[in-house]
């Protein structure tokens, strides 16, 4: 399976993939994976377009670097315009806990710190391992404290 295959997908069967996933240890989600934008929730007509604009190179977001810093907590960045003098942008600190998707537990990403824009803070990002090395993962937007699923998205290592 590849982001390819991934992208492939429509939510319904991402979400579905999604449950059934293996959650990774934060040992396991390391150094600079690419990303590919999956699928958007509520996107109305402009759905196929965003997935064709996410498809191509001149997408903005290349992908994700991650870093453990112990069995429980690690960190990371999101990589734009490019992973070779890029920028790099949005941290986010990593850590295991419940899936907002079910009963089960995810690898979160949180981007709630200081160096984050407002917008950006309320982002809550959640990763499961659905082939080695390929990553699916759910992007929450939290409004009014209720999380709401935002989009699909999808990291492997290179």
């Amino acid at each position: 399976m590849t982001l390819d295959d991934l992208a492939a997908l429509d939510a319904d069967a991402l979400q579905d993939l999604y449950r059934n996933a293996r959650t990774p240890a934060i040992a396991d989600v390391q150094g600079d994976l690419e990303g590919r934008l999956l699928a958007v929730i509520r996107a109305g007509a402009v759905r196929g377009a965003l997935r064709w604009l996410a498809s191509r190179k001149a997408f903005p977001w290349r992908g994700k670097t991650f870093k453990a810093l112990s069995a429980e907590r690690g960190e990371g960045i999101n990589r734009v315009f490019g992973d070779e003098g890029g920028m790099r942008w949005f941290r986010f600190e990593t850590y295991l806990a419940p899936s907002r998707a079910g009963a089960f537990d995810a690898f979160q990403l949180d981007y709630d710190n200081p160096q984050n824009p407002f917008f950006i803070r309320a982002i809550k990002d959640e990763i499961r391992e659905v082939a080695p090395g390929l990553y699916l993962g759910q992007a929450y937007i939290v409004i009014s404290d209720k999380a709401r699923l935002a989009l699909y998205f999808g990291l492997c290592k290179p």
